[in-house]
């Protein structure tokens, strides 16, 4: 797609060797979905967001989650104005086009839920007031799995399931973290990102995704896949109908990277551990000595790949 350079060569000025995640981003975009990124600090998750942010011409703001942050510091507050005797609306950070939540599993709970009505249905209710979001809406949370246990909270089912992607962080290659010593060698600030998105290219791209055709058998993979993580004997919570439907728009969007109008069942696998791993929960005994993402590929494994639609 001739966005997809574009994009990748602006985030790269300031992180280099993120191409997966960038396009999975960009993905995740075009249907108003929202990203989890984890991974241990200083991998360059808050950086990536950031800068992914900065390519769409449209608000952004951020949260720094810490267990003090109210529910009314995400959404807003209406106030009572002695001036005028009116009461008056203080829109919170949540009211933008893409919302950093970074460090989501230090807020409490009841900070957490504040998010559930916005990430589902683009719309915040204060005091029995609803003011929906004009599109598009992401929001890009980060948290640090190697803190767990040290003052955060884990995110619940319902939450988790809102999430149209996770995507793990890695360490960078050698090669990657030479390219940051020569980028940051001389100590000046990184260039500048510039947009690339504008806000109506965006709903169009949206459209062009939701044209791509699924035929028969490809969405009887899809939904063959699904249902397995139901019935396997690891997998104590399976996917959920808002996790199927995720699935079939990441695969929608692939296709639409690839510059093809129709799905094949590689963009459907290649999708899986981003789109559900994050949505399965596995039995006490599984996770013992399995992964849901281990779990998942012998899910794959078990379902027939469509030959008439391209057999891997």
């Amino acid at each position: 797609m001739k966005y997809m350079d574009k994009l990748k060569t602006e985030i790269g000025k300031v992180i280099s060797g993120k191409d997966l995640e960038i396009e999975l981003m960009a993905i995740s975009l075009i249907f108003n979905g929202h990203i989890l990124l984890e991974s241990v600090p200083g991998t360059g998750k808050t950086m990536l967001a950031k800068a992914f942010a900065r390519t769409i011409n449209g608000d952004f703001s951020r949260i720094q989650f810490t267990p003090d942050v109210l529910p009314s510091d995400v959404t807003g507050i209406r106030f009572f104005n002695p001036k005028n005797q009116e009461f008056e609306f203080h829109p919170g950070p949540i009211i933008s086009n893409v919302v950093l939540a970074d460090e989501i599993n230090r807020a409490a709970p009841r900070t957490q839920s504040s998010l559930l009505e916005v990430m589902e249905e683009r719309q915040v209710t204060i005091d029995g007031h609803t003011i929906r979001l004009d599109p598009p809406f992401m929001v890009i949370a980060t948290q640090n799995p190697a803190e767990s246990q040290q003052g955060t909270f884990s995110l619940p089912v319902a939450q988790l399931d809102r999430f149209f992607m996770k995507l793990k962080m890695d360490y960078p290659s050698r090669e990657e973290e030479k390219a940051m010593l020569q980028m940051y060698r001389s100590g000046a600030a990184p260039s500048e990102v510039n947009a690339i998105f504008i806000l109506d290219q965006i709903i169009n791209l949206k459209k062009d995704a939701g044209k791509i055709i699924l035929d028969e058998p490809v969405e009887a993979y899809l939904l063959d896949i699904v249902r397995k993580t139901r019935e396997h004997a690891d997998i104590e919570l399976g996917v959920s109908p808002r996790g199927m439907l995720a699935l079939m728009k990441a695969s929608q969007g692939k296709a639409l990277m690839e510059g093809r109008n129709y799905v094949i069942p590689n963009d459907i696998k290649e999708m899986v551990p981003f789109v559900l791993g994050h949505r399965i929960f596995l039995s006490t005994e599984a996770s013992m000595t399995k992964s849901p993402e281990s779990v998942l590929k012998e899910v794959l494994e078990s379902v027939p790949v469509p030959v008439e639609s391209g057999a891997l």
